[in-house]
């Protein structure tokens, strides 16, 4: 009942702007050929975009104590964002690798299925509001403040921007070529699927997960009746064997 009602909350003026009747009559309109621009227009507002820097903090303490002293140096160290919303979890993690890594290279791969979000995640460009769980030295070294027109707001610095990578993933279809990861963060998203639904999006994910890699869930999920392969080595942390 409360997603029927978030549902409906989000999609209401859209069925105002057709003069709809119902959301049976709207769910007929985004699946026809002539309004499939419609359908991303519903995605981009369903799509959930609460999130901020540094959410669930323990776990990019994780990162920097556990994971990353042990990266082989001098191999690429992959991140993958899985469902990264407007970018402040995936820029987070670029900030963690950025320190803890040296010299060794690295890169993030933030996805989503919203074309909106992904757009105000490239560019990297934020509210001043949104740096509250920032650590201070972290926004001094790879935020810039807005000055002029742009007071109150920051921007991510352009060397970190550059090695993020932002790109449309469904989910719930086959995935793209994105290569394998040393880590994979799919965060706040299972909420919004049933048993089924989650079992077989983890499954879609896990090939390309390296083996001895990390797979982070939100606080608030469980993997239970989900996947048996990965072992719990935190909570909600997962490695897979």
């Amino acid at each position: 009942p409360a997603k029927k009602a978030l549902v409906a909350g989000r999609l209401f003026k859209r069925l105002k702007h057709y003069e709809l009747e119902s959301y049976g009559e709207y769910f007929k309109l985004i699946m026809s050929d002539q309004r499939k621009g419609e359908l991303q227009v519903a995605l981009d507002l369903l799509t959930t975009n609460e999130t901020y820097f540094f959410r669930e903090p323990k776990h990019f303490e994780f990162l920097r104590q556990q994971v990353l002293p042990k990266a082989p140096p001098g191999k690429l160290f992959r991140v993958w964002s899985a469902a990264s919303s407007s970018g402040e979890e995936p820029y987070s993690l670029a900030m963690t690798l950025a320190e803890g890594l040296g010299t060794t290279p690295w890169e993030v791969i933030g996805s989503d299925i919203s074309t909106q979000v992904l757009a105000k995640a490239r560019s990297g460009h934020y509210a001043m509001e949104r740096a509250g769980t920032l650590p201070q030295p972290l926004l001094s070294k790879y935020c810039l403040k807005g000055i002029g027109r742009q007071e109150g707001t920051f921007l991510i610095d352009k060397s970190l921007r550059s090695r993020v990578n932002f790109v449309q993933v469904n989910l719930n279809e086959p995935l793209p070529g994105l290569g394998e990861f040393d880590v994979i963060f799919l965060r706040n998203v299972m909420i919004y699927f049933d048993q089924q639904t989650k079992s077989q999006v983890v499954a879609r994910l896990l090939p390309l997960l390296r083996p001895g890699g990390h797979f982070i869930i939100s606080h608030s999920e469980s993997l239970n009746g989900v996947n048996d392969t990965l072992k719990l080595v935190a909570p909600s942390i997962y490695r897979k064997p």
